[in-house]
């Protein structure tokens, strides 16, 4: 029980970082885009380390004694693709205009935390480029509570299975937990600033802005509890313990999932808010911090 209490703990922290996100954009005066591209790719390092280091090869020591030498690794990179595939069908799920990683221009984002600061012009930011990304095009309220709605919607589906991925690596490992639920929840932080820009825009309102950036990162720790419960009813038996051999599975699928949203969602992330080599510095960071973690823990 001790280790499901501290595994959640660990879950909920991550989710919750949506809500630091959210609380930066409004109290900070200047976006420091450079810090925020460092902590994407920190984050990227640190969760691309950590699959094909650790997390991958738990999954096929599970599966050995199931599945025999061979069998295992035959299953656990069939785990590992089957993860990415779950993850990448989620992606194509959300519509690409509310992509949850759209970055916001610091005119738009000033506001928030300046009450004094003139409102920007939408119609003239939204042709503009921030980095590599398009700002969002805002023409009215409706539009932009639709945009917040849908980009606080799309963070909560996919903080489902990566709730569970935080989850099931800190029960197995508290150690390994801790520095997964540190890189998601610096994944986290960009998310909660867009989720808040567009509803501030919308509603006036900050606690609302705040509740919904709130909203979409509880996903995480609602995700990792239901999915938890629903593998132990469906392969506990009358044990209540969850078969090494589906652990394997998940750890497989787990790994494929992080790689997934390292390469599709941070790295690109990293790429747009930095400048030069930044992005390239918090990977290698990342992954050095897990390297040094893993390796303080043997």
């Amino acid at each position: 029980m001790r280790d499901i209490l501290i595994a959640f703990g660990l879950t909920l922290f991550a989710g919750m970082a949506t809500s630091i996100g959210s609380v930066i954009a409004f109290t900070v005066k200047k976006t420091n885009y450079r810090f925020l591209s460092v902590a994407t790719g920190f984050s990227a390092g640190v969760m691309l380390y950590v699959s094909f280091v650790e997390i991958f090869f738990k999954g096929v020591y599970s599966l050995v004694e199931r599945f025999g030498e061979t069998g295992a690794h035959w299953v656990n990179a069939g785990s590992f693709f089957g993860g990415m595939l779950l993850i990448g069908l989620i992606d194509n799920l959300i519509p690409a205009a509310e992509n949850p990683h759209e970055i916001h221009s610091e005119a738009e984002t000033l506001p928030l935390s300046d009450p004094l600061a003139q409102m920007p012009n939408f119609d003239a930011l939204s042709k503009l480029a921030v980095g590599s990304e398009s700002t969002h095009d805002h023409h009215a309220n409706n539009k932009l509570m639709r945009m917040g709605l849908f980009t606080a919607l799309a963070i909560g589906i996919h903080n489902f299975p990566e709730g569970l991925a935080t989850f099931l690596a800190a029960i197995q490992d508290p150690g390994l937990g801790v520095a997964i639920a540190i890189a998601i929840a610096l994944h986290n932080i960009p998310e909660g600033i867009s989720v808040s820009v567009p509803i501030f825009y919308a509603t006036g309102s900050r606690k609302k802005a705040f509740i919904y950036s709130t909203l979409s990162g509880l996903a995480e720790p609602i995700g990792a509890i239901i999915g938890y419960i629903a593998i132990l009813f469906l392969f506990g038996g009358n044990s209540g313990m969850i078969p090494s051999e589906i652990m394997g599975i998940l750890f497989g699928g787990v790994a494929g999932i992080m790689v997934y949203i390292s390469l599709d969602e941070l790295l690109p992330t990293s790429r747009a808010y930095g400048k030069g080599h930044d992005s390239l510095f918090g990977v290698v960071a990342g992954m050095m911090v897990m390297a040094l973690s893993l390796l303080l823990m043997k």
